[in-house]
């Protein structure tokens, strides 16, 4: 009979849920262990790491919730990272497409192309690559247009808990996506999102 390697499945979990972390009732529900036994493995996997100085990253408790996260020794490497063009940067068609489906998700293509007044399929393909944008669902009516919506990696890429911390629009742009201030609307965006940074 072959031995369950608890410490590599719990390893897997918390990989797997990312930031989010795990409590110890989710780790004792998934495992389906008592919580003195899931504690004991939580504690058994935390020490691996802490004996273990080769690796990059290690075992945290926060807020009750147990997750893995990287080592402040490795922080300008991680740095560059997330700083790199290739990761971090978007275009500005795609960071227009993505300020107004922010804004006005649930939307479906062709209704951000008239807001733009140009056609979006490649930067929505863009941001759907990124993780930023998703499809959340079809509209109403002829044809049932795929809607778009943002997603948990958008609020993430740009510093956010959730949508009510975007920042606010002029009432002028709520009311009327008129060409000029739509080209506003994305100066804003854009200006904000620099200052976060």
């Amino acid at each position: 009979m072959v031995s369950i390697n608890w410490k590599g499945i719990l390893e897997s979990l918390l990989f797997a849920a990312g930031d989010e972390g795990l409590s110890l009732k989710q780790v004792c529900s998934v495992l389906e262990l008592s919580e003195k036994e899931a504690g004991g493995l939580l504690q058994e996997l935390k020490k691996d790491y802490d004996d273990c100085h080769d690796r990059g990253i290690y075992m945290t408790e926060l807020a009750g919730t147990f997750q893995l996260v990287t080592k402040k020794c490795n922080a300008d490497y991680l740095k560059k990272l997330v700083e790199s063009p290739s990761v971090s940067s978007l275009s500005q068609a795609a960071l227009e497409t993505l300020a107004i489906i922010a804004y006005k998700q649930p939307i479906t293509r062709v209704e951000i192309e008239q807001i733009r007044g140009v056609k979006t399929e490649r930067p929505i393909q863009t941001l759907t690559s990124k993780g930023l944008v998703k499809e959340i669902g079809r509209a109403e009516g002829t044809g049932r247009a795929y809607l778009f919506g943002t997603t948990v990696e958008f609020l993430d890429y740009f510093g956010l808990s959730n949508l009510e911390e975007l920042p606010p629009l002029p009432e002028s742009i709520q009311e009327d996506f008129a060409q000029d201030e739509a080209d506003l609307f994305f100066e804003k965006f854009q200006e904000t999102m620099d200052t976060d940074e």
